[in-house]
């Protein structure tokens, strides 16, 4: 009966220890960590990671793989993809401070998931999703899935999130025996309405189109289907493609491959192996711009590109040739009016939206109004085909990458000179059909006639009150013409919410630069009286001068005192040209915008919050003292308020705090969170939201807080200052830098600390606490178009019509 017992007791303890380890399969820990050789187990099975070597390689990678699926092995996920371990001496575990990470022999580490977070009880757990989770109990810290690798499995995300400017972007593996990244990306443009890029390098090779209700134009058979179903989500937090499987027994998954091939493959059982159900890019005109601006392209015609009706090849005897990259110029010139006629095209893949506009409130009949009273406009389109139809689609200056389609329920409508459209598009009328329209044009003229008589009347009552309240010097129309040729597009000098900047020369007069407010910039009268009223009763050194503006008609412009040396992004983040700005000029630049914001929050007559402070709107005079400019978004502030909250959100992405950026919360530490940004970017000559390295994908506030916590401050100096630079006050700028980016506005200095702290070096700082936005980004997030300014009101949209 003893022994029973103890045979018993015996069996208990192993079956537990059996069930403890059974459920610890899927689990990573500081005391359960997984050598080379050693794997876990998602809790149903689907998915296994663990060591392995691609291919014909030797190197040791840590990846995860479909487990149910061993005959043909797919990795799905890399970690260490750009540092591979050369021998079976890995281990993969968990720290106190709930961090993964990859170590080899020598306890060097590998790769590691860098999150920041201080957590009690870590663990990493695989899910039956593929997703590798850092969490503390049910508090999810750090995902995989939130850094792709080529493979978009169930549940990812391609796409940018908004808040946090990280980028979801698929990057093709070197080759199949190298996981490391290769020469293609997929990933999401933001610029104008969003798509989807796949690119060589710096180059695009294909566009799937923008998205229309149903799927992107680009990609028609995105249907529908029995294996998975998908959407395409666009609100003011984020932008981003994910599918999801309706039956769990036929995966599915989406690969960027090394030839750069975007393909979906369906597992099918009976074969036991992987079949290509389709890929994003099907035939020749899938090559992005084959045909040239205002070409399109249809696989089913011999040669497959052709001109738009009304267009003709900008060089014939290239186009002759069977070389159409230089596309189609028009036949006869638009009329610049409401003249002008509309060509409609069905069945087309739209063109690239890096050029357009969008409104998803208002129909097509409004969006071809505004069309007309735009002479950049060349094509128009509803944003969503379901329902009949919805929304606004504008583009500007040129049409790329067109094809037809026969099974795409999309339309284009293309502007044409009305002489390009002719008889042949009305159609044969009867007589009595001409009569009858004849009579009821004549109608509509003659009560269009008065309705305009009554409109100008209006308008001009309008700006005269306008002019009245303003009380600035005005500039005359022609004048202002003649000083900057017409408005040429050579004379342009930059371009905001308000519209293009132009440089000028009056007759008699100083060069000048001239504001014109776009007329379907989203901004009018009201937002010019903001930047005049303030500015004009504004009275500083470092703030930049308005000397005017012109109310004529509809124009609305605003005229400052020219800046010869540009503004400050062009120096410090241009290789060529930022050594012309020695520490000296830096930190006197520096010194001036520290001492311009101080007066717009403290010392002048009205409280000022600028709201959009960033090196572009930092201006440089003659000898390069900093002008800080552009008060569209300036809010007035009352004597005694602290702070104010708008659902609007406005301003630029990088130089946002996060209470504005997230809640929508601004006050004077919010401009001191920007200055911070400025602080950094003067020091570092690099880009907050651009900037890369290669241990960490934090952004430069992250980089500059983890050289502080190390004691290597000085490393994030920009390399050629070294022969200039003054050590203390390259330590004093970053320390404060990071003083006034600190996450929470009450760790913040005020501006006048700011201004004090720069300038008296005998003074002894506080320590600075974590920055905002701590966190790490996607590595590929590299071009320049991340740092754009943003407005969102629940839904997203932009704030001007002109094309960016």
């Amino acid at each position: 009966m003893k022994r029973f017992a103890g045979f018993y007791f015996l069996s208990c303890n192993i079956l537990s220890l059996l069930f403890i380890i059974s459920t610890a399969l899927d689990i990573i820990s500081k005391d359960s960590p997984i050598e080379d050789g050693h794997t876990i187990v998602s809790a149903d099975g689907y998915f296994e990671l663990g060591f392995f070597s691609p291919g014909n390689s030797m190197n040791r990678y840590v990846g995860i793989w479909y487990k149910k699926i061993s005959k043909a092995q797919k990795v799905v996920w890399v970690a260490n993809r750009s540092n591979p371990l050369n021998d079976t001496s890995g281990v993969l575990t968990v720290t106190d401070k709930g961090i993964l990470l990859l170590m080899n022999g020598t306890q060097d580490v590998i790769w590691s998931s860098n999150s920041s977070t201080s957590l009690r009880n870590p663990v990493a757990q695989l899910l039956d999703t593929g997703n590798l989770v850092l969490k503390d109990g049910t508090d999810l810290v750090w995902q995989s899935f939130d850094y792709p690798g080529s493979t978009l499995l169930p549940g990812m995300k391609v796409g940018r999130n908004l808040v946090t400017g990280q980028n979801w972007t698929l990057t093709s593996w070197r080759s199949s025996d190298d996981p490391s990244p290769g020469e293609y990306t997929h990933r999401v443009d933001t610029n104008g309405y969003p798509q989807y890029f796949l690119l060589e390098g710096p180059v695009i090779k294909y566009n799937t189109g923008p998205w229309n209700g149903r799927s992107f134009t680009g990609g028609p058979n995105l249907k529908p289907n029995p294996y998975y179903t998908f959407e395409f989500v666009m609100n003011d937090k984020e932008i981003y493609f994910t599918y999801e499987l309706l039956n769990s027994s036929l995966p599915t998954w989406v690969v960027l491959n090394p030839a750069g091939l975007i393909q979906r493959l369906l597992w099918i059982e009976r074969t036991e192996s992987w079949f290509l159900y389709s890929t994003g890019q099907m035939d020749n005109c899938d090559r992005y711009a084959l045909c040239g601006q205002f070409g399109k392209c249809n696989i089913n015609d011999s040669p497959p590109c052709d001109c738009l009706r009304g267009f003709k090849p900008k060089y014939q005897q290239e186009w002759d040739a069977a070389d159409w990259s230089n596309g189609c110029v028009r036949r006869t010139p638009l009329a610049c009016g409401t003249s002008d006629r509309f060509l409609k095209y069905s069945g087309v893949k739209l063109p690239d939206t890096r050029h357009s506009w969008f409104d998803k409130t208002i129909g097509l009949e409004e969006c071809q109004r505004l069309c007309l009273r735009n002479c950049s406009c060349v094509a128009y389109s509803n944003l969503d085909v379901r329902n009949g139809g919805s929304g606004c689609l504008l583009w500007f200056n040129q049409l790329i990458d067109i094809r037809e389609y026969a099974q795409l329920d999309e339309d284009l409508y293309v502007r044409m000179a009305a002489s390009e459209i002719g008889s042949n598009h009305i159609g044969k009328t009867t007589n009595a059909a001409i009569v009858i329209v004849s009579m009821v044009s004549a109608i509509i003229v003659l009560g269009f006639l008065s309705w305009s008589v009554m409109r100008r009347k209006k308008r001009k009552r309008a700006g005269q009150e306008g002019k009245e309240e303003m009380e600035l010097p005005l500039f005359d129309l022609m004048s202002i013409t003649i000083a900057t040729d017409n408005f040429s597009s050579d004379n342009i000098i930059g371009e905001g919410g308000f519209g293009a900047v132009y440089r000028g020369k009056l007759s008699a007069g100083p060069e000048i630069a001239v504001k014109k407010l776009s007329q379907h910039s989203g901004q009018g009268l009201e937002e010019l009286k903001n930047e005049v009223v303030l500015i004009s009763k504004l009275q500083h050194r470092n703030l930049v001068k308005l000397l005017g503006c012109c109310l004529e008609g509809e124009e609305r412009i605003l005229v400052y005192e020219y800046m010869p040396n540009n503004s400050l992004d062009f120096f410090i983040f241009d290789e060529s040209r930022k050594r012309q700005l020695p520490w000296e000029n830096r930190f006197q630049i520096a010194m001036g915008i520290s001492r311009g914001l101080l007066y717009l929050h403290q010392d002048s007559r009205l409280r000022i919050i600028h709201r959009d402070l960033k090196t572009s709107n930092i201006l440089l005079d003659s000898e390069l003292n900093p002008k800080i400019s552009d008060f569209g978004l300036a809010r007035i502030f009352g004597g005694d308020q602290i702070e104010e909250k708008t659902k609007r959100v406005i301003g630029t992405y990088g130089y946002m705090s996060p209470e504005y950026a997230v809640d929508g919360k601004f006050s004077v530490k919010s401009d001191v969170f920007s200055l911070g940004v400025l602080l950094l970017e003067i020091v570092s000559g690099k880009k907050n939201r651009t900037f890369q390295h290669s241990d960490h994908h934090h952004s430069l506030l992250g980089h500059a807080w983890l050289l502080w916590n190390e004691g290597k401050a000085l490393e994030l100096m920009d390399g050629c200052l070294k022969e200039s630079f003054v050590e203390s006050q390259v330590l004093r700028c970053i320390h404060v830098g990071l003083l006034c980016v600190q996450k929470l506005t009450v760790d913040r200095p005020t501006t006048a600390s700011v201004v004090f702290m720069l300038s008296h070096e005998e003074v002894a700082l506080p320590q600075p606490k974590e920055p905002g936005f701590f966190i790490e980004r996607n590595a590929s997030e590299t071009d320049d178009s991340n740092e754009k300014r943003c407005l969102t009101d629940n839904v997203l949209t932009l704030t001007i019509l002109d094309p960016r």
